[in-house]
């Protein structure tokens, strides 16, 4: 039991939130309809979960084959600031490269067996997800396309956890698709794109000065960050508002304007950021839940995960007023 609690803390599930709660939310789009399958349902959103933590811990490990953690802290000593967390546990000796591949395989094979009890519901259509998932998933860091070094990771990861998972767990649990899950798969897509973007504005430096290009590099100025950043933080309430204003959702899902003000808040605080200007670093309520913000402070990583915590929640509060919406008006 110590051993699967240590490689689970290391596979970084504060990071699922990013996977399930998309998954959670195609699931309650999908309930109540005819061919609703709870064993289906169950099966797809446990793979889901452990399919992101095998490629978490998969990331680490192409990671330690590029030096990605001493790398980083060489930007450090040359008073770049960045998060210089990565793999601590191997470069601690906790654990070895092989146990980590051992690893990999073991949260793999779970989800692996999670789809085969998929594939028995709804038959070989659903390989498509499958295979497109494991692809995509493991071309994120590993060669030869490296996605997350060509500054196409944000492109990635937008299709890998909004309209390839949202429709993967909804045709798993209904065998069909429908106008409502491509529409707010696409928004919630572009909210969990965010978190990786804004990541990655704020490790732009650091990330540079590695070789790794992100998206916010392509973007080539700090203007271009921050608009890209708008982008994201608005387009999802926008195409909500399309999709009402066309029929296609009911009008109680603007109440996702709800969450409008916190996107809008994130890419203020970016602004600040890339533009270096001093703001008190400290979360509030309405900004959502922030874990030990106190030992964040101590470890000096305040600054990046206030940001990043918000983009996460942001998706986290998007997603419960669908489900709420959807639960009250489907």
């Amino acid at each position: 039991m110590n051993k699967v609690r240590f490689w689970f803390q290391n596979a970084r599930p504060i990071s699922l939130p990013q996977s399930l709660l998309p998954a959670f939310t195609a699931l309650a789009l999908s309930y109540g309809a005819p061919e609703f399958n709870w064993i289906a349902a169950i099966a797809s959103v446990a793979g889901v979960a452990f399919l992101h933590l095998s490629l978490n811990l998969l990331d680490d490990w192409f990671d330690y084959r590029e030096g990605s953690a001493e790398a980083r802290q060489k930007v450090s000593d040359e008073g770049f600031r960045g998060r210089m967390i990565k793999y601590p546990y191997l470069t601690s000796c906790e654990a070895t490269p092989k146990q980590l591949l051992w690893a990999v395989v073991a949260f793999m094979l779970i989800a692996v067996v999670m789809g085969l009890a998929v594939f028995a519901i709804r038959g070989r259509a659903i390989l498509i997800w499958a295979f497109a998932a494991l692809i995509i998933g493991v071309s994120y860091s590993g060669g030869p396309l490296k996605l997350g070094f060509r500054g196409l990771g944000e492109l990635a990861i937008f299709i890998m956890f909004g309209p390839l998972m949202m429709t993967g767990v909804y045709y798993a649990v209904t065998g069909t698709l429908d106008w409502k899950i491509l529409w707010l798969s696409a928004a919630v897509g572009l909210l969990v794109t965010n978190i990786v973007y804004s990541h990655s504005v704020l490790d732009s430096v650091p990330d540079r000065k590695m070789g790794k290009k992100t998206m916010a590099h392509l973007m080539g100025s700090d203007r271009g960050q921050i608009v890209f950043s708008a982008i994201l933080n608005t387009f999802p309430y926008l195409m909500t508002v399309a999709a009402v204003a066309l029929g296609q959702l009911h009008s109680a899902y603007l109440a996702v304007l709800l969450v409008l003000p916190l996107s809008l808040w994130l890419v203020k605080s970016l602004d600040d950021f890339v533009n270096h200007r001093e703001v008190p670093i400290e979360p509030k309520v309405w900004m959502g839940p922030m874990g030990d913000f106190q030992a964040y402070r101590k470890a000096g990583v305040d600054w990046f995960l206030l940001r990043w915590l918000t983009a996460r929640n942001i998706v986290m509060m998007f997603c419960v007023i669908i489900i709420v919406v959807n639960l009250i008006f489907r």
